[in-house]
């Protein structure tokens, strides 16, 4: 039968909710036990992908084209796997779900309630993704199916998730459900100690709510002593062995080592009645023994224009950062602003002292000439230069501006009336669009592409068919590809049928790269991106 382990977060956000849950299946899978990851999120949008990057961080795409909470991404790089739909769900399809029965009369006429009618929607989410199914039909059954809640204890929002997950240890039973609960231990200056009353609190809150934590995970930024642990067992009736404190450190794929030295494995299969195999966590051991080891450093300038906070891009350090590792050196990732460059008098100022230049994904017109300013830069410099999504769109107008004489050249989504559209909505979006089926025309998810030879992405792929994962709506316009390639655009990588660009490249150039999905999605700290570790490699000579 599928274990049940419910994640939740007390005391304040950004706690590293999504990289403890994470964790947790990273050391679970190490000892031989199939797992599966999900996230319920609080907010009442229907999915991730309308959600402001500088508000929430990125927006993670599923190989299905969900599109999701970056915990998602922490949850298939620390567990190598990939995830599906009934991975990421949050409040807006629960309530929707619900609705739509209600309006089609499955309810049978009953008052629509909290209790039972949108908890019970939870917990089918639940089961779902215990016993999910392959395309082919053929059952998916999980040993371990590990939920993170979203948000905090006390949250109004989240009482319906909670709720839910407090019924499961009965439906289930007890004995196949696991509570774990991640709280702050804040540093208080004036008396220079670490305070234990706001994850007291947050238990209690959690207690008031049907709920009794079976192990608590004590994160601070500071050492934490055993005392202090001691106190919170005995305020909280929590085993002390199953009081597990987590402080800061510099990586954070060294926490499942963390967790594994202060035996949550063992903690969680005896309260579970799991049997362990040894661990085959040795590669797990040999990435993290690399970080930091190198004395070498190359730098890289991050061009974007979601500048607002860490988690914008973070798929897209995470995979630099692992390239790096196995390139045998470490990263330094310098974030310029777009529109910073977008002045003459700094751009030289601003990019001269890098050894690479990537330019992410993105949406708008803000910040796009000083992105395509930089994509010149690198060009003409001969910078290595790795472009992503947006990133290519942009390098194939810089192009077009610049070397094929296309003056004026742009995307429609910036300028419709450009002379000359070199990136375009299909007319088969148009017509999407007209029906007002905008979201219809976003490719999103796995798709295949074929890579030409004799050509770096041939090189760094070892292989001719790919597949990655696409976030995007507009196309390179192939009106304009035999005028472009003639004046040296090598287009490197198709859609199987040629009809769509994947990979521009330039041919006398150290690295110039720019992909039309995002390649950062599919890096593994056990599985690095290839063209990550070509543009890191190019980086360092």
């Amino acid at each position: 039968m599928t274990k049940y382990i419910f994640v939740t977060g007390g005391v304040l956000s950004g706690l590293g909710k999504g990289i403890t849950a994470a964790s947790c299946g990273n050391i679970l899978k190490a000892r031989g036990l199939k797992i599966w990851m999900q996230k319920f999120d609080q907010y009442l949008n229907v999915d991730a992908g309308t959600l402001n990057p500088n508000e929430h961080g990125e927006v993670f795409v599923l190989d299905d084209g969900s599109e999701t909470d970056l915990d998602l991404g922490h949850y298939e790089r620390f567990l190598n796997l990939s995830l599906d739909k009934t991975s990421s769900v949050m409040s807006g399809q629960i309530y929707q779900a619900v609705l739509e029965k209600e309006r089609s009369g499955k309810y049978l006429g009953k008052t629509i309630q909290m209790i039972p009618h949108v908890t019970d929607e939870v917990k089918s989410r639940i089961h779902l993704a215990a016993r999910r199914a392959e395309p082919s039909g053929r059952s998916q059954k999980c040993d371990v199916l590990i939920t993170e809640i979203g948000g905090t204890i006390g949250d109004y929002e989240g009482t319906h998730f909670i709720e839910a997950i407090r019924q499961m240890q009965y439906d289930v039973g007890k004995k196949n459900v696991l509570y774990v609960h991640v709280g702050f231990l804040p540093y208080l200056g004036a008396s220079e100690e670490l305070k234990s009353k706001p994850i007291q609190n947050s238990v209690h809150d959690l207690q008031a709510m049907g709920i009794q934590p079976d192990i608590v995970i004590a994160r601070s930024d500071w050492p934490v002593n055993g005392k202090l642990l001691d106190k919170i067992s005995l305020f909280c009736g929590i085993e002390r062995e199953a009081v597990i404190p987590l402080e800061s450190v510099d990586s954070i794929y060294k926490v499942p080592m963390i967790l594994e030295k202060f035996n949550l494995d063992k903690i969680i299969a005896q309260k579970l009645k799991l049997k362990l195999r040894s661990s085959n966590d040795r590669d797990w051991h040999q990435f993290v023994a690399k970080i930091n080891k190198s004395h070498k450093k190359t730098k890289i300038a991050l061009v974007g224009k979601y500048l607002g906070m860490k988690d914008t891009y973070f798929s897209v350090t995470e995979a630099l950062k692992t390239a790096a590792i196995y390139n045998n050196t470490s990263v330094e990732i310098c974030w310029v602003d777009a529109e910073e460059i977008e002045s003459a008098s700094r751009r030289t100022r601003l990019l001269k002292d890098f050894d690479g230049i990537l330019v992410p994904g993105g949406f708008g017109s803000r910040g796009i000439e000083g992105k395509i300013a930089a994509i010149k830069y690198a060009r003409t410099k001969k910078i290595p230069f790795l472009g992503l999504c947006y990133g290519l769109q942009l390098a194939t107008i810089e192009f077009a501006r610049n070397v094929s004489g296309l003056r004026g050249a742009n995307t429609t989504e910036i300028n419709p009336k450009t002379p000359y559209p070199v990136v375009y909505i299909m007319p088969e979006q148009e017509k999407l669009i007209e029906g007002s089926q905008y979201g219809g025309t976003m490719r999103l998810g796995t798709y295949p592409c074929l890579l030409k030879d004799d050509t770096m992405a041939r090189k760094a792929y070892k292989t001719k068919n790919i597949s990655e994962r696409h976030r995007h709506r507009y196309e390179v316009n192939n009106k304009y590809r035999e005028r472009l390639e003639q004046k040296g655009l090598i287009i490197s990588g198709t859609s199987p049928n040629g009809q769509l660009v994947e990979i521009i490249e330039l041919k006398d150039h150290p690295f110039f790269v720019a992909t039309q999905f995002h390649p950062e999605l599919k890096s593994r700290p056990l599985a690095p991106h290839p063209l990550f570790m070509g543009f890191i490699k190019a980086s360092i000579k």
